[in-house]
């Protein structure tokens, strides 16, 4: 009997690394762009995502959640105010400083020496300091509370290590910010961010998951706890595919943002983010492909086929 002849030259169990990328090839769904960890996500693959948005966009709604916008450039004093957030992502961040480029007499272009920035601009690697801002401006009184936010937008990490959908230097997400009057309120809305992002995952992705809380040493930067779901691949290792944080009023005391109580007092609010990313269609296809390549699940697909078997007489 013959050997097996499976639709992609690697197998996941000679090298999976490989086999991996070679499904986002051959299912078209990315591609390089030329700027390292960033790519080119093809009609295919921004499909998965419109519906993966479309899906979560509906939950966050239905929990009360407001979307805005905030911009995509944050002024490096805003990321000083918090030590500890800025210490966490100061490897990953990319920094504009001039506004402005000449030419440099031989042909090329070099930013202008006049036109350098007042002040650096950070491209957002997450919003917590900008949407903390704004948040010190909207809340005054404990009947702005809770205060529930969420954008969609990219995001900027300057990755050293990068793979598509997984690890790139610019990515896809949603990110919710909420603050709150107290941390048990606080806390169940970080629990409530968690458990949707599980059943998501496992309802819609039919992707199974654990969710958890992150040990001390893996929280995210400034957060006083960190909960996320983790997905097991195919490789045997496991994926984090979204994360719900309670930050405590450590960013509240720094943005300043506080309300006055029932009894007239001044206090810091309790605040909250959590969000998933384009790295939820990386674990879609680890969990998923085979050495035939991707089938994607039905609520998720971009296209749906059916195949309607046509019989004929003999």
């Amino acid at each position: 009997m013959s050997a097996i002849r499976h639709a992609l030259s690697i197998k996941r169990e000679d090298d999976f690394a490989q086999w991996y990328q070679e499904v986002i090839s051959e299912a078209e769904m990315a591609e390089e762009s030329g700027v390292r960890g960033c790519m080119v996500i093809k009609p295919w693959g921004y499909g998965i995502w419109e519906r993966i948005q479309r899906l979560m966009d509906d939950r966050i709604k239905a929990a009360g959640v407001s979307n805005c916008y905030f911009p995509l450039f944050i002024p490096l004093s805003y990321f000083a105010k918090e030590a500890e957030h800025v210490e966490g992502f100061a490897k990953e961040m990319a920094v504009v400083t001039h506004h402005r480029l000449v030419g440099d007499g031989k042909g090329g272009l070099t930013p202008d020496p006049d036109a350098k920035l007042e002040e650096p601009l950070i491209v957002r690697p997450t919003s917590e300091t900008v949407i903390g801002a704004a948040m010190a401006r909207w809340v005054q009184s404990w009947r702005d509370l809770p205060l529930l936010t969420n954008q969609w937008a990219n995001v900027v990490r300057w990755e050293m290590r990068t793979r598509m959908f997984l690890r790139t230097s610019e990515f896809l997400w949603q990110e919710g910010h909420t603050a709150h009057a107290d941390r048990d309120d606080a806390m169940a809305e970080t629990l409530r961010a968690l458990e949707m992002y599980r059943d998501f995952a496992e309802t819609d992705l039919a992707m199974p998951v654990i969710a958890g809380e992150k040990p001390e040493n893996e929280r995210f930067p400034g957060a006083v706890g960190t909960y996320s779901i983790e997905a097991m691949m195919q490789d045997g290792k496991a994926l984090q595919a979204g994360t719900s944080h309670y930050l405590g009023t450590g960013f509240a005391e720094a943005s300043g943002i506080q309300y006055q109580d029932k009894e007239g007092a001044q206090q810091y609010a309790h605040t909250t983010s959590w969000g998933v990313s384009t790295r939820l269609i990386g674990g879609l296809i680890m969990t998923h492909g085979d050495d035939d390549g991707l089938r994607v699940p039905p609520a998720v697909a971009p296209h749906q086929v059916v195949i309607l078997p046509m019989l004929r007489d003999t």
